[in-house]
Formats: structure tokens, sequence, C-alpha cells
């Protein structure tokens, strides 16, 4: 065989040799990140956490009336207790004239047995043309009533009333102001109706 012949010979050959060991390289380096045990970081687990929902949409029915709507943006059901806690609550509650009462809060609490529930965290409540916040809001599903037991402001946009407690019966369409009420009235105010 002459020299070119072999020159010709040799070159596939040492191409076909360098595609062999890269290929056995490879098989050997991806057969060891696929055998080699991966490491979990910075993984936090819920150990009181049953189940964790991104969203949550519930209806409450009472003798086939809607009593309420609730959505919450993520709802956790803990183990031990008949909780869930719910963050970015919106809720339209329904009274037994079918006004709205809407509610926002950061934070909820809702008893999955008797769906009575509390809200707390950056809370607001519109009732007719009324806003009302306070520190912290219970919804007690049997009676249809929530409840503030932590000084509440009503407001109208005209005039403002401020309370030690606050109930709202839904079922009678009725606000209760109770302990040291005060209040701010303009002559545009709505509030006599309230009263």
């Amino acid at each position: 065989m002459s020299s070119a012949g072999k020159k010709n010979l040799i070159l596939p050959l040492a191409l076909l040799l360098g595609l062999i060991i890269a290929g056995l390289g490879a098989y050997y380096y991806i057969n060891h990140l696929l055998t080699t045990p991966i490491k979990l970081e910075n993984i936090e687990v819920d150990d009181k956490a049953a189940l964790k929902l991104n969203i949550l949409e519930q209806i409450s029915k009472k003798n086939g009336i809607t009593e309420w709507k609730l959505k919450a943006s993520s709802a956790t059901l803990l183990k031990d207790r008949n909780t869930a806690v719910l963050k970015d609550v919106d809720i339209v509650f329904y009274t037994k004239q079918n006004t709205q009462v809407l509610l926002t809060a950061a934070r909820g609490e809702l008893d999955t047995k008797t769906h009575d529930m509390i809200f707390s965290g950056n809370f607001m409540v519109r009732y007719q043309h009324y806003t009302l916040t306070s520190e912290t809001l219970h919804y007690a599903k049997k009676p249809h009533i929530i409840r503030s037991d932590s000084r509440v402001t009503v407001n109208d946009g005209n005039s403002v009333i401020k309370a030690d407690r606050m109930e709202i019966r839904l079922n009678q369409d009725l606000i209760i102001l109770e302990g040291h009420v005060k209040g701010q009235f303009s002559e545009n105010s709505q509030n006599s109706n309230m009263l």
C-alpha cells in the first residue's frame, strides 16, 4: 500500500477512534450524573400541614340559599386541627334580603367542620354604602353573624362612627354597634338610616 493510501486510511480511522473515545466519555459522564444521588437544599417542609392548595373557592348554602362565596389565593389544611389557614381572602356574604356584604382580608382561618371563620390583617368589609374596619373579625355560620370584639370604625365617606364592638346580623340586614359609640356626622351622611 502506498503512503498516500495509508494517509487516506489513517485519517478516517483516527476520526473513528476519536468519536468512540468521545462517545465512551459522554456515556460515563451521563451515567455518573444519573446514578449520583441528588442533594436537595433549602426545602421547607410544613409538618403541620396535611394539604396545601394554591387556590380555594368554596360556596356555603343553607336550604338551597347561598350564604357566602369564598375565594382565597392559598389554603393550608392543618393536621392537628379542623382548620384551613387562608391567604388573600375575598368573601361575599348574602343577607336574607340578598344584600351583599363584601369582605377582603390578608389572612383568615376557616373551621372545616363548623364553617366559622376568623379574619385579621388588613381586612375591610363593605356593607351597602358603609366601609367597616377593625383588628379582627369573626363569622359564625349557624346564626349567620359577622362580629368584631375589637374597636371598629364605620365610614360612609361623609361620616364616621367608632364603637368598641360591632355585629352584623345578616339574616336581619342589621348592624349593631356597642360600647363607647362616637360619631362625626355630615349633612350628606346616610348613617341616619343605620341608627
